[in-house]
């Protein structure tokens, strides 16, 4: 046994490898004593995912090596978690080249996936300093953003104003314009350097919100004008799941 740990809910897992998934269809979990860490950008490379899971967030951590490089292919390993049940537990083990997965509640059931070669740099995470920083109820930001899907937007528009954040689309369909703020009770925390604005891929902002807003209830967001977007959901235990878009021009 070169790696195991568990996760006390497997359905939850199941939605950190969806969101994960949304970014790319196969990456290395790098595995140390400290923890779990995946980092990797699209295949378009305008979106990077970065994901930090202490030991302590997980359940039994057991490594005997100094690092482990899990490579898996997401949509494998997600039609896996798909068949947890309610109260499932999950227990990942490396053995043999192979990643088992348990799926442990009233029966235990396990399956076994091969570990794959992800090529690949090692990744710095971008310079980049924000001039706006938003928390709020992810599924706030999920709902603005399914209005911008409804006029036909291609893109969002994020404006941070002194008082207030927007959200902004256009498209010959029609406008959009949602507001928020800490007087509204719509933002939790709010701070603006110097007011920005700048613009999104609004199929990528879905694709990551629409997911990782099932992993944790609030996102904090930051941007500068024409500067990337970071995006960061905080996992219960301590883990960090925190996403970078690049802007549209």
């Amino acid at each position: 046994m070169v790696l195991r740990f568990g996760f006390p809910d497997a359905r939850d897992w199941r939605y950190l490898v969806e969101s994960l998934a949304t970014i790319v269809e196969e990456a290395s979990f790098i595995a140390d004593a400290e923890g779990l860490r995946l980092r990797a950008l699209d295949p378009s490379r305008i979106a990077m995912v970065d994901l930090y899971m202490p030991r302590e967030a997980l359940e039994s951590y057991e490594i005997s090596e100094e690092r482990v490089r899990l490579g898996v292919n997401f949509e494998d390993l997600v039609k896996v978690l798909k068949r947890a049940k309610a109260k499932d537990k999950v227990i990942f083990q490396v053995e043999g080249g192979r990643l088992k997965v348990t799926l442990a509640g009233t029966a235990d059931r396990t399956f076994s996936l091969p570990l794959i070669d992800v090529v690949g740099e090692e990744l710095p995470l971008p310079k980049v300093t924000f001039d706006v920083m938003a928390k709020m109820v992810s599924d706030t930001l999920r709902d603005a953003l399914k209005d911008a899907e409804t006029i036909g937007s291609d893109s969002a528009q994020f404006v941070g104003e002194e008082r207030e954040l927007k959200v902004v689309a256009k498209s010959d369909k029609g406008e959009l314009e949602a507001r928020f703020s800490l007087e509204s009770g719509s933002l939790l925390e709010y701070e603006v350097k110097q007011p920005s604005v700048s613009s999104y891929s609004l199929e990528k902002l879905e694709d990551i919100v629409g997911k990782a807003y099932r992993i944790s209830d609030l996102v904090t967001l930051e941007f500068s004008t024409n500067k990337p977007l970071s995006l960061t959901f905080d996992i219960a235990g301590g883990g960090v799941l925190r996403y970078f878009l690049a802007p549209r021009m």
